[in-house]
């Protein structure tokens, strides 16, 4: 078998036929499939070949669209449109096509890597239809090259891209204006923004202003340390809360079972599942992050019922079960809810929830390939997949978040 040509460098004529996950494009040349960027299905464009290491593919970028798609729009922010700047890389696409083809990179996952027939709906956050999906993000990163210019780094390089704007920013991180001042001898800012008002900022993990940020969700009240992890948008936490409780409600819930939350960060749907189904119900979060886990003993203290544990989730897992097995317990009328990072839970945690066995699952995504691995083995060990839903919170950049529930057969 002849070694493929090596196409590093030269510009191809491509038509492009759907999304793939990452947010790039899937094109054919000469019977090798070229991932390509910034581009739509149904155009055809010229683009240059940034990666090929001889294998079955190669990356592409787009340098001319020679015929685009009707769902083209202008870019709306002129660092990424002139300057590549990175985090919005959907943004030449109209909003409602957006959802479109995020809905096509999670069922094609779903089918393909579990085995589930599913198209679900995206859903979007109040309001981003009339803001066009600009203004929700209240967490911004800021890098800062050798001259003090802060900005995003130019997509797949450490290069920072000057901006006058942050368009995907909420108003209080804009009116800010951190990126429009001089950085020198700083490498990084992270800027974050609470729905109470407050801004917070750290320079090189220095932080300024509040110790800790007031978060209003889910009809209770969170304090963040700085640094902590948040929903970025702004409507996440109570649009992510509402889908865990409702597909609790709808599932069943047994207050004074051994329910857990699982990554369950500052304590977001252990005080959501409290304020739902009442402040005596019987909530473990473990967080392995020992920050996170001390926000979310501040933020649960009221609930008597409610423990945070630091620890990772593999290891009190482990010891879950080996306490189960001691006590000789039956199968559990627990629900658990976890929300692990992008990489998904993994086999070893997918297994322990096996031999947990806890009547409902309430699974959070950000990732639709990781979801759908996870899936997998959670349908063929006996659990039934309920309900999907699907949102965009994270507009102009491909990421999905889902929200599945599975319930033990």
């Amino acid at each position: 078998m002849n070694k493929p040509v090596n196409w590093l460098g030269q510009e191809l004529t491509l038509s492009i036929e759907k999304v793939a996950h990452g947010g790039i494009f899937v094109a054919r040349h000469e019977g090798r499939v070229v991932f390509v960027s910034h581009t739509l299905p149904g155009e055809k464009v010229k683009a240059r070949v940034f990666e090929d290491k001889g294998g079955a593919f190669c990356r592409a970028e787009t340098t001319e669209v020679l015929e685009p798609s009707e769902h083209r729009v202008k870019h709306f922010w002129k660092a990424a449109r002139e300057g590549g700047a990175g985090g919005a890389e959907f943004g030449h696409i109209d909003l409602d096509y957006q959802r479109e083809l995020k809905a096509d990179v999670l069922e094609e996952a779903l089918a393909r890597m579990a085995g589930i027939e599913l198209r679900p709906e995206v859903e979007l956050a109040p309001g981003d239809d009339i803001a066009n999906g600009l203004g929700y993000r209240t967490r911004v990163q800021l890098h800062v090259d050798e001259f003090g210019t802060a900005g995003p780094y130019r997509e797949r390089t450490h290069e920072v891209v000057e901006t006058r704007d942050l368009p995907l920013a909420v108003e209080d991180i804009r009116e800010l204006g951190l990126h429009l001042k001089n950085w020198s001898g700083v490498s990084k800012i992270e800027i974050a923004a609470s729905n109470t008002g407050q801004v917070q900022y750290s320079v090189d993990k220095k932080v300024k202003g509040d110790e800790r940020l007031v978060e209003r969700a889910a009809g209770r009240t969170f304090r963040i340390s700085g640094g902590g992890f948040w929903q970025v948008h702004r409507k996440a936490p109570d649009l992510l809360a509402s889908a865990v409780t409702n597909a609790i409600a709808k599932a069943g819930f047994d207050k004074s079972a051994d329910n857990l939350d699982l990554y369950g960060g500052v304590g977001l749907f252990a005080g959501a599942i409290a304020a739902r189904f009442g402040n005596d119900a019987k909530v473990t979060t473990v967080e392995a992050f020992k920050q996170a886990t001390d926000d979310a003993v501040l933020n649960l203290a009221d609930l008597a019922n409610v423990k945070a544990v630091c620890q990772p989730t593999e290891r009190f897992l482990a010891e879950k079960i080996t306490n189960h097995k001691k006590a000789g317990s039956p199968a559990s009328s627990a629900t658990v809810v976890l929300d692990p990072p992008r990489s998904g839970a993994g086999g070893k945690v997918v297994g322990q929830l096996l031999e947990l066995a806890p009547a409902h699952i309430v699974y959070v995504a950000c990732d639709p390939v990781a979801l759908a691995r996870d899936l997998k083995p959670l349908l063929a060990g006996g659990y039934k997949l309920a309900s999907l839903r699907a949102f965009d919170l994270f507009p102009h950049t491909h990421h999905v978040e889902a929200v599945a529930s599975l319930i033990r057969q």
